[in-house]
């Protein structure tokens, strides 16, 4: 298992997502879905609490 990511210092740009989606019931970090439906989003602009949302929104499958 890798290490877990903070959301302070997460930013969706630094990801390079893996070749192949893992499709499980939730997605990890790395996932190609996950990382580009976080790329859509603004989290410059959001605060601690709504990147955590924003994160666990994104990797429900």
């Amino acid at each position: 298992m890798g290490k877990k990511k903070s959301a302070k210092k997460f930013k969706p740009t630094n990801l390079k997502p893996k070749k192949k989606c893992c499709r499980k019931d939730v997605r990890c970090m790395r996932c190609p879905v996950v990382v580009h439906r976080l790329r859509k989003l603004d989290l410059d602009r959001m605060d601690h609490k709504k990147i955590k949302k924003a994160i666990k929104k994104a990797r429900v499958a």
